[in-house]
C-alpha cells in the first residue's frame, strides 16, 4: 500500500477506513458518468452520494453502516465537517498520478477503459488474482507494473526502442501515466477539484 492512500473517518467511538481501490474507482466513476458530476455532488453535499462513496470505498461494510448510523440524530453540517474534505482526497486517489512527468500528447480515453487496462495489468502482467487486483489502488497497480518492467529489463536488457513492442494505441504503463497527467475524462476539472479542496 502506498503511504497516505487510506483514509480514516471517525465520529465518537465509530470509525471507518476507506481505500481508493480499483473496484471503488470503477463503480463510482461509472455510476456518476465521470468525476466531474461526482465532485459536483460532493461539493453540494448530496447525502445519498456521500453515503454511497463511504459504503463503496469502506474496507469493512459493517463499519461503514455503523459509522453512518451514528449521525442519525446529528446535524447534517456535522457530517459534512467530518467527511467532505477527506472524501475529496479519497476521490483524488482514484486518479493515477504521473511519476515521470511525461509531457507528450496522448489520446484521451474514457476512465472505464483505463481502469479495464489496469485490471488487465494486475491479472495479466502481475498475475494477481482478480480479488487482489480489485482491492489495489490505481497507483499501486502502476507502481507494481513499473517494478515488473524494471525486473524484465534487468533480466533481458532494455530494448532500444520501447515502442517496438507496443503500438501507439496500446495502454502501456508509461501511456497510462501520460494520459493520467492530461486527464482521462474531458468532464473532469482538476482546477475545480483544487478549488473545492481549498474551499473545504
Amino acid at each position: 500500500m502506498l503511504a497516505g492512500e487510506d483514509i480514516r473517518l471517525a465520529h465518537g467511538s465509530y470509525t471507518v477506513r476507506l481505500r481508493p481501490t480499483l473496484r471503488a474507482a470503477t463503480r463510482l466513476e461509472r455510476l456518476h458518468n465521470g468525476y466531474g458530476p461526482l465532485f459536483d455532488r460532493l461539493a453540494a453535499f448530496h447525502i445519498g452520494t456521500v453515503h454511497e462513496i463511504i459504503r463503496t470505498a469502506a474496507t469493512d461494510p459493517d463499519q461503514a453502516d455503523r459509522f453512518l448510523a451514528s449521525f442519525s440524530a446529528a446535524p447534517l453540517q456535522h457530517l459534512a465537517e467530518i467527511t467532505q474534505a477527506p472524501l475529496a482526497d479519497l476521490i483524488t486517489g482514484f486518479l493515477p498520478k504521473s511519476s515521470k512527468g511525461d509531457t507528450g500528447q496522448g489520446r484521451a480515453v474514457p476512465w472505464h477503459d483505463a481502469y479495464a487496462q489496469l485490471f488487465r495489468f494486475g491479472t495479466g502482467w502481475l498475475q494477481w488474482t482478480p480479488q487482489q487486483t480489485w482491492a489495489a489502488t490505481p497507483d499501486e497497480i502502476l507502481e507494481a507494473v513499473e517494478g515488473h518492467i524494471g525486473k524484465l529489463k534487468a533480466i533481458h536488457g532494455a530494448a532500444d526502442d520501447d515502442d517496438a513492442e507496443h503500438t501507439q494505441d496500446d495502454y502501456t504503463a508509461d501511456r497510462l501515466h501520460q494520459i493520467a497527467e492530461q486527464g482521462f475524462d474531458p468532464e473532469f476539472d482538476r482546477e475545480g477539484l483544487h478549488a473545492l479542496k481549498v474551499k473545504l
